[in-house]
């Protein structure tokens, strides 16, 4: 049907050339027997007319020798821009296809970062609780142990502040026993304290 109609264009546009070159024969026919030109001009006229019936002969011959050809070729171009433009319609049908299947993914993408990010928080604060509870830990445990190293040497300086003491008060004893008992007194006291082991013995 299509290349019907082709036809019958080409074919109107033939008409259309013909009654154009047939006017321009009957107005150059009509200007040259105005003016009046004799043998002369009766001979151009023929002329012209002749080369006009060339010209349609030549353009209709060309027709019936090249126009399935013509015709062939821009049935052609049509198939092929047509062709052209069904690749163009499923290219851009893919390509909205693949925009949709990518952004569908990097949404998703998107949700599974932020989920993630959500994740690391909260794992970062429960760790950072952790790490403080663990400090607090460490530094009661530490308080504790100085606390008791801190007993044990006052304990350890009072038992030697005590034994210095006691020697002292053993030393300041002698010192004054030498002083104050005498020889007799001294053998006394020895002899007191040896009668006091017998009858405890």
């Amino acid at each position: 049907m299509k290349k019907g109609l082709a036809g019958n264009r080409f074919m109107r546009i033939l008409k259309d050339a013909f009654f154009l070159v047939f006017f321009a024969v009957l107005t150059a026919s009509a200007v040259h027997a105005s003016g009046g030109g004799g043998e002369e001009g009766h001979g151009v006229m023929i002329d012209y007319a002749w080369r006009m019936l060339n010209f349609a002969v030549l353009a209709f011959i060309l027709y019936k020798l090249t126009w399935r050809k013509i015709k062939e070729f821009f049935a052609g171009r049509r198939d092929g821009i047509q062709a052209s433009l069904e690749e163009a319609v499923k290219a851009k049908e893919e390509a909205e296809k693949k925009y949709k299947e990518y952004a569908e993914r990097l949404e998703k993408a998107t949700g599974e970062i932020e989920g993630i990010s959500e994740m690391i928080r909260a794992q970062g604060a429960a760790e950072k609780e952790k790490l403080i509870e663990s400090a607090k830990k460490t530094a009661e445990k530490m308080k504790e142990d100085s606390q008791a190293r801190i007993d044990q040497e006052v304990k350890k300086a009072g038992s030697q502040l005590r034994l210095e003491a006691s020697q002292l008060a053993v030393q300041m004893a002698e010192d004054m026993l030498s002083k104050t008992i005498k020889k007799e007194d001294h053998e006394k006291m020895v002899k007191d304290s040896l009668d006091r082991m017998v009858k405890l013995n």
